[in-house]
């Protein structure tokens, strides 16, 4: 099994305050983790570094094998193999075509292959029809089913999902993590922070428990 991420001794610091240390860590591709752990443990920083949005204060990372140097130069071509999709994504204004659409129209994705990206991810959360529906009249179950649908759109390499069904129905949250759960099987490292403590069994996932910045229960090693 190919290791999607290593971390060796990362940790992230600021000021005095430690709020990562991690010896090690590994993910692999195409595996499902719950990310799981109190309030300040850590959970959204450590999303953040696998983002590749904030670099850890020391340590090294390898990411498909490759060492990540940092440098402003490399960080564009990580950032769009991930995805990371918060608690309370923002939409654009306009239709939620637009919204969906957004980040294929950013890496030069136009005609057919567009419309059947868009439609396709629009029919993964349930949204048939909704194309033409303005983004902000959308009900908050919605609203979160179109930037799933978003993240979805661009078929990232590794999905990271902070909280995405804390705040939503619970049928919308069962129509989401019956997506979140079919991921893997396409190919999709998902990472998904969660407070939920029957949502674990309900993925089958690999848990991930951060307890005061440290791995507290180690997952299965990589196969």
């Amino acid at each position: 099994m190919k290791v999607m991420y290593r971390l060796d001794s990362i940790r992230k610091c600021y000021g005095s305050n430690v709020a990562l240390d991690i010896e090690g860590l590994t993910i692999a591709e195409g595996r499902l983790y719950t990310l799981t752990g109190a309030n300040g443990a850590g959970k959204s920083t450590l999303l953040s570094i696998l983002a590749f949005l904030a670099p850890p204060t020391s340590g090294e990372i390898h990411y498909a094998g490759k060492r990540v140097a940092w440098d402003p130069g490399s960080m564009e071509e990580y950032r769009r193999k991930v995805t990371l999709l918060h608690q309370s994504p923002y939409l654009f204004g306009g239709t939620v075509y637009d919204n969906v659409a957004f980040g294929l129209k950013a890496r030069r994705i136009h005609g057919d292959a567009r419309e059947r990206r868009v439609d396709k991810a629009l029919d993964d959360v349930g949204l048939q029809g909704f194309r033409d529906r303005k983004a902000r009249e959308l009900s908050g179950g919605e609203a979160q089913r179109v930037a799933m649908a978003r993240a979805l759109v661009l078929e990232p390499e590794v999905l990271l999902l902070d909280e995405p069904l804390a705040n939503i129905d619970r049928g919308t949250a069962g129509l989401l993590e019956t997506v979140i759960a079919s991921l893997p099987a396409r190919g999709t490292t998902v990472v998904l922070i969660t407070h939920d403590p029957e949502q674990p069994g309900r993925l089958n996932g690999e848990s991930i428990l951060l307890e005061e910045g440290k791995v507290a229960t180690p997952h299965p090693p990589v196969a």
